[in-house]
């Protein structure tokens, strides 16, 4: 890992620090530190929607960042914590927007959408995102480090090596688990398929 690196982590936590204090101006100074990171899962995670969404990457980051000052107050454990958190914001925006765009249709014009490559089954975006996220819930409940790990593989589009990294475990642990977990979502997804 290069000093830049380290650096640049041992700010975000000192910083998330200080926002969990109540620093304002410190959760102000994060922002610049982290927003090519947040644009990445951003990105990602709209990779999965709509073409055409009304929502960009920079408005996407946007949105996050506002529910996250929502949170000054929270106890930010590590980085690990704060991006399971942003990709969770994220998530619940777009989850959101699906709904709002719903409700406008009433129930017209469904879209299939896909996780990587692979056809959901679902009517609508609105469904699948919500299968997975009540998915995401019953798998925290079993293992928590699992969820995570999915967190940040599938959402925030994290290597191997960086979730190794935020997970403190070995990259062999996480190829084994993103086995486990992409397996057990699967079932969880098509239970008539097990």
């Amino acid at each position: 890992m290069s000093s830049g690196h380290q650096s640049r982590v041992g700010e975000v936590t000192r910083l998330l620090g200080q926002a969990g204090a109540g620093d304002r101006q410190a959760f102000d100074r994060l922002l610049p530190v982290i927003y090519q990171e947040l644009r990445r899962v951003a990105a990602r995670q709209l990779r999965r929607e709509r073409p055409g969404h009304t929502l960009g990457v920079s408005g996407l980051v946007h949105e996050a960042y506002l529910k996250l000052l929502d949170q000054l107050q929270v106890d930010w454990q590590s980085r690990e914590h704060f991006y399971s958190v942003a990709a969770r914001a994220m998530r619940q925006i777009l989850i959101d927007y699906a709904r709002k765009r719903q409700a406008g249709k009433r129930g017209g014009e469904w879209i299939r959408t896909s996780i990587e490559n692979k056809q959901l089954g679902f009517d609508s975006p609105l469904e699948e995102l919500l299968a997975v996220e009540e998915a995401l819930e019953r798998l925290d409940k079993i293992d928590a480090r699992l969820r995570r790990l999915v967190e940040y593989r599938f959402y925030c589009g994290l290597t191997e090596e960086e979730t190794a990294e935020l997970l403190k475990v070995t990259v062999r642990t996480v190829q084994r688990d993103w086995v486990k977990a992409r397996a057990w979502l699967y079932k969880e997804l098509y239970p008539a398929a097990g």
